[in-house]
């Protein structure tokens, strides 16, 4: 008994170590890291070194402790602003995405595998959700500087669409074991009914649960190596809680995460720390786990179906349900081919491919090797192809700093300041000369091993370590005064315009100047309104706005997202890829009203013709009379 104990923990802290070490070559080659995961825990499965693991239930367990830790680091780390900024877009992807994608992909499942309209539709479910811990670790890997909206709404809607694909997923294997054949009214209205209440007890569950961290933590005086235990133990009892209500236990804990991540939380630099770390090791034991499980003998026998089946979702099925969900939402057409194209599959989807075989279904084993199968596919082909896509799109924008050397220090007993301690960098502005802001409060500085009061240090130089008192919340303003100045690709070298534009002078002065061609109610407005408003309400960083002859760029957005700086170009840069299947709103408002300009231009040059052809008659009849 002993010897299994050390051989156990021998082979699974082994296999643990070597998904840490895969993590170097895949951000050496930029490869989908979790797709290494998958294949170390293949190789290591029944039909690699023989390690024998076929318990459903414990990896179902292990998982869905794991996905609960992921969504609670994912809420903590999600902020208030970038909700705000993609809350529409998210929430339309995360649950009419969801449906659109469950019913196109299960009627090609019905069609290429001999499985019922459930059973296919289940499947569907079990791979509609995506996986935004391969995406943004590529983004990350690639050091892909993308677009804030672009990525606010793929962090918001991965954050809340597994919820809802565990539901539909659960709900589709109890009807399918309790050998129902429900009406398809009775079948809506029933998963109408329970998505509401399941979603409605999660959400209440998960916002109390998140405000009692917040509270708890304030209060209680726990030791600093206590606290994150104490805070991770919590938010797993919300995950625990709302499940056993019948409420989404996973939705709970991402909103728990959430409001207690946007709270003034007391130690959040702590807090964060360790969220991040046991997020990376729950990523890697549900891997690992679901890699053991899997039995790739099984693989051929549906191998080319399955692998038609993932390209379906890829190409077809979840581009509609993206095109479909953001036509509402007056996003660019690169933007909206991006977002459908980085809808990786991942663990959420193989756990939940696990569920037909707890529920002893007939056919639970090919639904599983499917879906396994499918995840394969999708990191193999969507997985190496973010980053050049990206690029091929022109979502790529200029990094706004460079190099940046800083250390946030928890404060003992404070909730509303913060120690920060910056490395001043090589042509950084506080090199420069550049004064630190008077809110800001400089209280030490180390210079070649010695420490002094700033006071007494004169102008900072380039090594100097300084330690700073802050409120907390601080603007990115320190951050951008001690970073070194980002390295700008030669090809992005006039990506901001040549010309500073003040977003406050009135644009009436650009059309006097440039002549693109204003309204009178536009040249009303400042510059900085104008863009705004061309931009559809929302200005971000590096968004541009072509007026005739000339091009606006924004240089730089408050937190608020007011536009501070504008650039001017003449020489507009070159239209993006066109992506023609995906057409906003507005765009298609556009198209049809240059349809019916069109349409109506052919009948107005008639009357024109024939009025031409009248009045040469009418003088010829006044001059016979």
């Amino acid at each position: 008994m002993e010897h299994a104990i050390y051989l156990v923990t021998l082979v699974g802290t082994a296999l643990v170590v070597a998904a840490a070490f895969s993590s170097l070559i895949a951000f050496r080659f930029g490869a989908p890291l979790l797709l290494l995961f998958l294949c170390i825990g293949l190789a290591s499965g029944t039909d690699g070194l023989g390690i024998q693991f076929d318990n459903a239930r414990i990896a179902y367990f292990a998982g869905s402790l794991a996905l609960a830790v992921i969504l609670f680091d994912s809420g903590f780390g999600t902020p208030l602003n970038a909700l705000r900024q993609a809350a529409g877009p998210a929430l339309s992807l995360a649950t009419v995405g969801v449906l659109v994608t469950t019913g196109l992909f299960g009627a090609a499942a019905h069609y290429l595998l001999d499985l019922t309209w459930l059973e296919s539709f289940l499947l569907g479910a079990a791979v509609a959700s995506t996986d935004a811990a391969a995406v943004f670790f590529l983004l990350r890997a690639g050091e892909i500087n993308l677009r804030e909206r672009v990525r606010s709404t793929l962090e918001v809607e991965s954050g809340t669409n597994d919820p809802i694909a565990i539901f539909l997923t659960i709900t589709l294997v109890e009807i399918i074991a309790a050998h129902a054949n429900p009406e398809a009214n009775v079948l809506l209205t029933s998963l109408a009914f329970g998505f509401l209440l399941n979603m409605g007890l999660g959400a209440v569950v998960g916002a109390l649960g998140g405000l009692a961290i917040v509270r708890l933590v304030d209060r209680l005086n726990l030791d600093h190596g206590l606290l994150p235990i104490f805070v991770l133990t919590l938010s797993l009892m919300i995950f625990a809680a709302a499940g056993a209500i019948g409420g989404s236990g996973f939705l709970a804990v991402y909103i728990a995460g959430l409001i207690a991540g946007n709270s003034d939380i007391r130690a959040v630099t702590i807090l964060k720390r360790f969220q991040d770390g046991m997020s990376w090791l729950a990523q890697i034991i549900m891997f690992l786990i679901l890699g053991l499980f899997a039995t790739p003998s099984q693989f051929p026998a549906i191998m080319v179906p399955a692998a038609a089946l993932g390209l379906f979702l890829m190409f077809v099925a979840r581009p509609i349900a993206v095109w479909l969900c953001l036509i509402p939402f007056r996003l660019p057409r690169p933007e909206v081919a991006f977002v459908s194209w980085v809808g990786l599959r991942g663990a959420v989807s193989i756990l939940l491919a696990i569920t037909p075989l707890l529920g002893g279904l007939e056919n639970g084993r090919i639904i599983f090797n499917t879906a396994f199968i499918i995840v394969l596919v999708s990191l193999v082909i969507q997985g190496w192809t973010v980053g050049p896509l990206a690029r091929r799109l022109g979502l790529i924008v200029p990094a706004r700093l460079g190099p940046l050397d800083k250390v946030e220090l928890e404060l003992p007993g404070s909730a509303h300041h913060e120690l920060l301690a910056y490395r001043v960098a090589h042509g950084s502005p506080v090199a420069r000369g550049e004064r630190i802001p008077r809110w800001a409060r400089p209280s030490l500085v180390l210079r070649d091993g010695r420490s002094m009061r700033f006071q007494d240090m004169g102008r900072l130089a380039a090594g100097d370590q300084v330690y700073i008192f802050v409120p907390d919340r601080y603007p990115r303003l320190l951050d951008k005064l001690f970073a070194s100045r980002a390295v700008v690709d030669p090809e992005d070298a006039d990506f901001f315009g040549a010309f500073a534009v003040d977003p406050a002078r009135s644009a009436a002065e650009l059309e006097a100047a440039y002549a693109p061609g204003l309204t009178e109610a536009e040249q009303k407005l400042t510059v900085g309104a104008l863009v705004t408003a061309r931009l559809g309400g929302h200005a971000e960083y590096a968004d541009r706005v072509l007026l005739g002859p000339i091009e606006l760029i924004v240089r730089d957005v408050d937190d608020k997202g007011k536009i501070m700086g504008l650039g001017l170009s003449f020489e507009p840069t070159a239209p993006v890829a066109r992506v023609p299947v995906f057409l906003s709103a507005g765009e298609i408002g556009d198209r049809l009203s240059a349809f019916i300009r069109n349409w109506r231009k052919p009948t107005e040059t008639q009357l024109a013709e024939a009025r031409a052809d009248e009045k040469p008659a009418a003088e010829k009849a006044a001059t016979e009379s």
